[in-house]
């Protein structure tokens, strides 16, 4: 009896439905942080909440990519779902905050699957020329969730109650397992799987200590014994992973990948690009809300410009991919980010808020090229075998810039904060921390505004002028790319033919 086909639009449904889900579980849970922690009196552990979500999502993520490889797309994305659904209805059931924090830690493990294995997907049901069109259709659920996050997470909060921001993802992800269930369709995998083992705890250890390093970083209060333990245990264990994968027949993450240079550039880009992006979507609103006064449920309306043009940004990258060699593409990409850059390096405190839309809205476009750009040329780089290991750590480097970055720009902002407010006797950061929420504002006293919005604004300063130094570093990286310049469907027929040179001899 011959196999049924995969049915290519429930399949892209199902992608897009669980994209939409991984979108808007960091914004909706923010927005009824507050409450939660209200209610489970839980303050001080108040970032482990976004945290260990974050650390066990960039673990599993390579894992995930391997796994895909080996035993196929469709069961590693069923099992990824479904501890998904049971870490968030677990989470949603929890009656206290180091309950919570673990429940949070077991939907991370299932959410690292979400990204990566949906775009291998794309990667194997569509062809080199609609890949990028349908990966910009696909981030289109980026810039819906930054709309209704907020307005759904406060509307399931006001009339429910915060456990339903969690319950809502069960019966989401049941249609979605089901529709991968019944509608994806790939060849059997007769090879005898082998995992592992040992490289992936190297592995997880290097990358749970490498991003628990930066989380100690985001502290107020910087215990330097723990982040230095951290980085030394990190080191080594990146040590051991890497005299492992050497040694071993089946490595989690071939070495073999790193020998190619325009593959080591394109992450590399997409790791610092994606670290960009974090000081846009987090401090922009800071700044809307903080120096400008705009109200919480507005402010973040200032970075739904960029979500929209991503779109666009991806359609574009579809063409170009077919012309032009990854380099160029990426330079252009830099163009329309370093404008970005540039205007929040400069611009000054008394700048209007409808210049965010403008401004976000031209780095939107360089997004949307760089991130589909560097998606779809680092799975073209690689063999059919392991497109999801490249996918997968194309997805890892990215969450690594921003982990870092998101950590960096909060140490610059607090350091510039805090030579603000010695420099202005009668300022404090308690005022700070009330400037940046305007119902909380209007307690401070009318004359210390100014000042305050000045020393603010000093930090956020800091904060852009080192995420240009980010895209300077990104253009300098990308002119390390001296290869032949070939577009990415070129460099595949390429490594098609080394493959059959290497089988032949």
């Amino acid at each position: 009896m011959q196999q049924r086909k995969t049915n290519v639009m429930a399949v892209t449904i199902a992608i897009y439905v669980a994209t939409f889900m991984s979108a808007i579980e960091g914004t909706i849970v923010s927005t009824a942080l507050p409450t939660i922690v209200g209610d489970l009196h839980g303050v001080a552990l108040m970032n482990w909440v976004f945290s260990i979500y974050l650390l066990t999502n960039a673990m599993m993520t390579p894992i995930y990519g391997k796994l895909t490889d080996l035993v196929g797309r469709k069961p590693v994305m069923q099992a990824g779902l479904l501890i998904f659904i049971i870490g968030s209805m677990m989470s949603g059931l929890s009656d206290s905050m180091p309950t919570l924090i673990f429940w949070r830690a077991i939907q991370g493990i299932g959410a690292g699957a979400l990204m990566p294995v949906s775009m291998t997907i794309i990667a194997d049901i569509y062809s080199f020329e609609r890949r990028a069109k349908v990966l910009g259709f696909n981030s289109s659920a980026w810039g819906i969730a930054s709309v209704l996050a907020p307005l759904i997470g406060g509307l399931i909060v006001d009339k429910l109650s915060w456990h339903w921001i969690f319950f809502i993802n069960v019966p989401v992800g049941l249609i979605t397992l089901i529709l991968f269930q019944v509608y994806l369709r790939e060849p059997k995998r007769h090879n005898d799987v082998k995992v592992d083992y040992l490289g992936s705890f190297w592995l997880m250890l290097f990358l749970l200590c490498l991003m628990l390093s930066f989380q100690l970083l985001g502290n107020t209060t910087i215990s330097w014994p723990a982040v230095i333990g951290a980085w030394i245990i990190s080191a080594l264990s990146l040590w051991l992973f890497i005299r492992r994968e050497s040694r071993t027949p089946e490595p989690v993450i071939s070495l073999k990948l790193f020998k190619n240079h325009t593959f080591v550039i394109q992450n590399a880009v997409a790791a610092l690009i994606s670290g960009f992006l974090m000081g846009v979507e987090v401090y922009i609103p800071t700044w809307t809300q903080g120096i400008l006064g705009v109200p919480a449920s507005l402010a973040g309306f200032a970075v739904t410009p960029s979500s929209l043009m991503w779109i666009i940004g991806s359609f574009v990258t579809g063409r170009l991919l077919a012309k032009w060699a990854p380099r160029r593409i990426i330079y252009l990409s830099l163009a329309f980010i370093a404008v970005t850059g540039i205007c929040l390096a400069v611009i000054p405190v008394s700048t209007a808020f409808a210049w965010f839309f403008l401004i976000t809205a031209v780095g939107g476009v360089g997004f949307g090229i760089v991130i589909t750009a560097t998606t779809v040329t680092s799975q073209h780089l690689v063999s059919p075998k392991t497109v999801g290991v490249a996918t997968s750590f194309n997805t890892l480097s990215r969450t690594i810039g921003q982990t870092l970055m998101i950590s960096v720009f909060g140490i610059a902002l607090n350091v510039g904060m805090n030579q603000g407010i010695q420099g202005h006797p009668g300022t404090n950061m308690a005022m700070m921390n009330k400037l940046i929420n305007p119902q909380t504002a209007t307690e401070l006293p009318a004359k210390l505004l100014p000042t305050l919005r000045g020393i603010l604004y000093t930090g956020l300063h800091w904060v852009y002028l080192i995420g240009l130094g980010l895209i300077l570093l990104a253009v300098l990286v990308n002119s390390l790319d001296r290869g032949p310049q070939l577009t990415a469907a070129q460099h595949a027929e390429q490594l098609h033919r080394d493959e059959h040179d290497d089988a032949t001899d």
